[in-house]
């Protein structure tokens, strides 16, 4: 997955309900499109939410199914 130019090596395989990880990222809207889309692709149901982790601003996203 490819944000603001970077990519982003997501283990999908591994993204089971219940786990989560964070983009950090300035862009929420972009992010949030492009993990949709591969998500969306893989059947994943998610939840997003833009944070401040660590004085970075990003997107969490949560495995729901």
């Amino acid at each position: 997955m490819k944000i603001h130019g970077i990519s982003f090596n997501i283990d999908w395989s591994a993204f089971k309900p219940g786990r989560t990880f964070f983009i950090p990222c300035l862009n929420l809207d972009l992010a949030k499109k492009e993990t949709k889309l591969v998500t969306k692709r893989l059947g994943y149901s998610v939840e997003m939410k833009g944070v401040i982790e660590n004085g970075i601003r990003g997107l969490r996203v949560w495995r729901i199914r």
